[in-house]
């Protein structure tokens, strides 16, 4: 049964904020460390930056995130929401959410939330508000399944990222957050999608895709994660060639994380099925 919602999954639409203002040794760790599903390496860079940081928001914000990236990898989302091959992105199975994490999460979230209203009109607090409300969403929308909820916080978190995108373009990896959005909401089904544009979302497929290709070629932070979502794309429109080398990167980039080298694996053994006489 489709769900009555969306996926939103601005996943890590904020990061790319201290790329613009000063050198981050710690976060680029923190952050490929979380890819390669490193999460106790990940929360030991983001918490050493809050500790070296502690006025600034991208510290517990991206802690926020390593948590989430925990909790999908150990209850399987990224796998069942993006390479189910599903046509509009729909799994219905019940999850069972670690509440110790949950509680880790939502404190993270709120001691950035907290720092983030300090300087609302900074760019880099804005940006940490918008992944706030990113990650937030994911959880509520992939671990929760509280799709209104989800949908109503992405939405707010969208906006908050194109006001800052209107100020300086230059933010690469916000443009995921629009994105993500576009192209997530574009293959619901029709009537599902003119309720969502009824509510206020954007569902335009190309849009989309346009947004996530900025993010891969010019993103920082968030640039892996605009590649996998290009090759959940690709796989979907057919285009084998294209999600194989968009895999084979992510392989290559992050090999402690198993996902890409089986979504190849998928692939090549497809591939020998369908030249089987």
């Amino acid at each position: 049964m489709p769900p009555k919602g969306l996926l939103s999954i601005p996943l890590l639409c904020a990061a790319a904020a201290l790329a613009h203002a000063q050198p981050a040794p710690l976060l680029d760790a923190g952050y490929r460390q979380m890819y390669n599903l490193q999460f106790a390496e990940a929360h030991h860079s983001f918490q050493e930056w809050e500790r070296l940081h502690p006025a600034d928001p991208m510290g517990p914000v991206s802690d926020a995130a390593a948590f989430l990236f925990a909790e999908f990898d150990r209850l399987h989302i990224l796998q069942s929401e993006f390479f189910i091959h599903d046509q509009h992105f729909v799994t219905d199975h019940k999850l069972t959410p670690d509440p110790e994490v949950k509680r880790q999460f939502e404190a993270a979230l709120d001691a950035a939330r907290k720092l983030a209203a300090r300087s609302p009109d900074d760019n880099n607090a804005m940006f940490a508000a918008v992944l706030a409300g990113g990650l937030h969403s994911d959880y509520l929308a992939l671990v929760d399944k509280r799709y209104v909820a989800s949908f109503k916080e992405m939405k707010a978190a969208r906006q908050q990222a194109q006001r800052l995108l209107a100020a300086d373009p230059d933010f690469s990896d916000a443009w995921l957050a629009v994105g993500v959005e576009n192209y997530m909401l574009s293959v619901k089904p029709a009537f599902v999608r003119l309720l969502l544009r009824v509510a206020g979302a954007q569902t335009d497929r190309d849009l989309g895709i346009e947004k996530l290709r900025i993010t891969a070629a010019k993103g920082h932070y968030l640039a892996p994660f605009a590649r996998l979502l290009l090759a959940v794309a690709a796989l979907r429109d057919g285009d084998i060639g294209q999600a194989r080398d968009l895999l084979n990167g992510l392989t290559r980039e992050f090999p402690h994380n198993p996902l890409y080298m089986l979504e190849l694996a998928r692939l090549d053994s497809s591939a020998s099925q369908s030249v089987r006489p």
